[in-house]
């Protein structure tokens, strides 16, 4: 797997990624992935333990301003996403 960052800088974006709520994390890798080139979106996924399928999800949020708005702001999913409930 090629290196974009040093070891240091790495540590620190996992560090920060940690810390980020599900639709922050999304984001953020996909702004990372978009700054580099071929590979980048595989290196990223790598580095930061979030699929591929994520990325370019946080990618279509970021560059189609309507996804973008559809979560809202306190909140991690769209309304009505995620788990079921079970219901006895």
């Amino acid at each position: 797997m090629r290196k974009f960052y040093i070891s240091e800088l790495e540590n620190l974006m996992q560090l920060h990624f940690s810390r980020l709520s599900e639709k922050e994390k999304r984001q953020y890798a996909a702004i990372e992935a978009q700054k580099l080139s071929f590979g980048g979106k595989t290196y990223i996924s790598k580095l930061l333990g979030i699929s591929r399928n994520s990325i370019e999800k946080g990618i279509r949020e970021i560059k189609t301003p309507s996804l973008y708005e559809e979560i809202p702001s306190d909140k991690q999913r769209r309304p009505g996403g995620g788990r079921k409930k079970f219901l006895l």
